[in-house]
This record gives structure tokens, sequence and C-alpha cells, in this order.
């Protein structure tokens, strides 16, 4: 179900730096990505929702943007990391955890205090980073890609409820970590991604991307 894309073609026409979301999806989703040992994946990717040895006790990390996924799971290559998930979960609970989302470090800009950010912080059950994107090799770009931690009710709901869909992709990822070891970087294609429209432009302000008129309808290509 995944959409795919040569790499070359999207790096050209992708933002080179700020912070955005690079994401794939459509009127009805946004996909995520996670990755996990074996065990979480198969079960994930076999029920299409997350139990078994999953852990509800634990803060979950998800995040849009694929090579940032890559480089954080070693493609798929680090220990505990091997299988490699899309996760579709509907658009308006993806924008649901936007709206509820708190930095993780203080933000000087987005709260009015270092006692506003911790009191928001203790409150919250979605946490925000912005860190470097990656090019396919790890190396850092000035781009910044989002990560979003769920926790509590959060995630439960996101773990059950609010999935559409998951795709075990590691055969892709471990298929796509073949070329980048021979070098042949032209037969690279990764997921299709674009700028998502955050709905909320005061949302789009505190989470601190540009602000992008949403489009009446959207399909995927």
């Amino acid at each position: 179900m995944l959409k795919k894309e040569k790499y070359r073609d999207q790096v050209a026409r992708w933002p080179r730096n700020g912070r955005h979301i690079l994401a794939q999806y459509d009127d009805q989703g946004v996909v995520v990505y996670q990755a996990y040992r074996p065990a979480i994946g198969e079960f994930a990717a076999r029920h299409q929702y997350f139990g078994g040895e999953f852990k509800l006790t634990r803060m979950s990390w998800i995040k849009t943007n694929f090579l940032w996924m890559m480089y954080r799971c070693g493609w798929g290559a680090k220990t505990d990391q091997e299988a490699v998930l899309a996760v579709t979960i509907r658009r308006e609970a993806f924008d649901k955890i936007l709206s509820q989302a708190v930095h993780s470090s203080y933000a000087s800009d987005h709260y009015a205090s270092h006692e506003a950010w911790q009191q928001r912080l203790r409150g919250s059950l979605v946490r925000l980073q912005w860190d470097p994107d990656h090019d396919p090799l790890g190396a850092k770009q000035e781009r910044r890609a989002v990560q979003l931690g769920l926790s509590g009710e959060i995630l439960k709901t996101y773990s059950r409820e609010w999935i559409l869909h998951i795709e075990d992709i590691s055969d892709f990822v471990a298929d796509g970590r073949t070329l980048i070891e021979a070098g042949k970087f032209d037969e690279l294609s990764t997921p299709f991604e674009e700028v998502y429209p955050v709905a909320d432009p005061d949302v789009a302000r505190h989470l601190g991307i540009e602000y992008v008129e949403p489009s009446v309808e959207r399909s995927l290509p």
C-alpha cells in the first residue's frame, strides 16, 4: 500500500532547511513509521493493532519521515529495530496528536516562561522533538524532522483505535540498505513524502513550522 518514488526525484523538491513535517498522506490517513523487535512487529502486522509484547506503559515514538526512521534504526540493522512498520493512522487523529504536542525541551519562543512550559509538559501525553533530518547515508541535513512521543491514553487509543493499516516494510528496507551499501543511489526508492499542511495555523505556530494552507482535496500520486 505504501507509495514510493525515486529518492533522487524526491530530494530535489523537498525543503532544504527549516522545520517541516514530511509525510505520506491523503484525505483519510497519514503514514508514520516505527521499528521494533520482530515479535512486536510481526504481531502488529498480523493483527493490525499493537498488542502482545508491546508495552503501553512506555512512551512510543512515531516518525512521519522515512529517512529519519532509517537513521534511527540503521536501515533495520539495529538490534530490536529489525521490524520496520509503516502505520497509517486516521488523519484527524494525527492532527489531534499535533494539537496536544509539547516540546521535550524548553523553547522560549513558544511558552510564556520556563515554569509555564514545565506545567504544560507535566500535563501532556504527547512529546514533540525536532531533530536533524538525514540523507540515506545518515549525514545530517539542515532540514529538521519531527518525531512525536505518545504515552498514556493517547498511546492506548493510537495502538488500537486510530490505525487504518499496518504494513511490515522490513523487506523493502533491507533492499534499500543493499542498494546503499552498493552505492546505487539512482536505483533507491523511498516512500513518497511531501510537506504536510497543518490545518490549524495556531498549532503550526506552536510546533514551530511554516503554515501551509490545506488544499480542498488531496490524493496520493
